[in-house]
């Protein structure tokens, strides 16, 4: 199915672990495993996109194909947008964005992320989702969720608890509601190159603002956005020192 493009957006000024691409684990740096994750794919448009000189060198290194990208972009989105326009990418193309710091990333899920809109020609982008276990994460702001429609096409992101069981949560908010799946949103994105022609030019709208997420300023202009539901949550990505020496574990476990 290795139909697709993978785009690897890499910054080496994260405020809570700066350098983070470069952090050695099991002996490579992080960005290696995830560029190695991505070749398992078997997809031949594999390409980290940097805006750091440090981090392009040591991709080089490792036989990677790398784009340096301006160093003013908000987000990952218009970093893959670059990267689509310098690399001439078709319209209908597909690319998955796989984050950097996420060398555990199963490769299912990055063929999921691109079959949802090779399936789904209607989508500009799509997402990944699992059901919500606990009824704290429901509740908590800091959980993403999404509601779907019958064709799983998310129909709103919030951080909010959605949807709201009016008869239900009027009681108690102890347990989430049993009427239907309370969804967390994982962000893992893919995107149809269309969309990201488009997405340059479109300026950040209300919701995105009020709830602090970028997927919703797709839905506000009218793109589809193609779910994938999983049953529970990708392994340990890094975000702090603390996550190193337990990603590190894990990656010595599977080798």
């Amino acid at each position: 199915m290795a139909d697709y493009k993978i785009v690897i957006p890499a910054r080496y000024g994260s405020s809570r672990l700066p350098g983070k691409p470069l952090i050695m684990l099991a002996g490579k740096p992080m960005i290696q495993h995830v560029y190695e994750r991505a070749l398992a794919t078997g997809v031949q448009d594999i390409v980290i996109a940097t805006d750091d000189e440090r981090i392009r060198d040591a991709a080089l290194a490792f036989g990677a194909d790398v784009v340096m990208t301006s160093p003013d972009h908000e987000n990952g989105t218009e970093r893959i947008a670059e990267v689509a326009q310098i690399k001439g990418w078709d319209a209908e193309a597909v690319i998955v964005n796989l984050q950097g710091d996420e060398p555990l990333i199963p490769q299912s899920l990055i063929e999921m992320t691109a079959a949802s809109l090779l399936e789904n020609p209607q989508a500009g982008m799509s997402s990944v989702c699992t059901p919500l276990k606990h009824a704290a994460d429901a509740f908590d702001p800091n959980v993403v969720k999404v509601v779907l429609d019958r064709a799983h096409f998310a129909m709103y992101f919030s951080r909010a608890s959605i949807p709201w069981d009016r008869d239900a949560y009027k009681i108690s908010t102890e347990q989430m509601t049993g009427k239907m799946p309370v969804y967390r949103h994982i962000g893992m994105y893919g995107y149809r190159v269309s969309f990201l022609q488009q997405y340059t030019s479109m300026e950040p709208c209300a919701l995105e603002t009020t709830e602090s997420l970028e997927q919703l300023r797709a839905l506000w202009y009218g793109v589809k956005i193609h779910m994938s539901v999983i049953d529970q949550a990708p392994g340990h990505g890094v975000d702090t020192q603390d996550d190193v020496a337990r990603v590190e574990e894990l990656l010595l476990g599977l080798s």
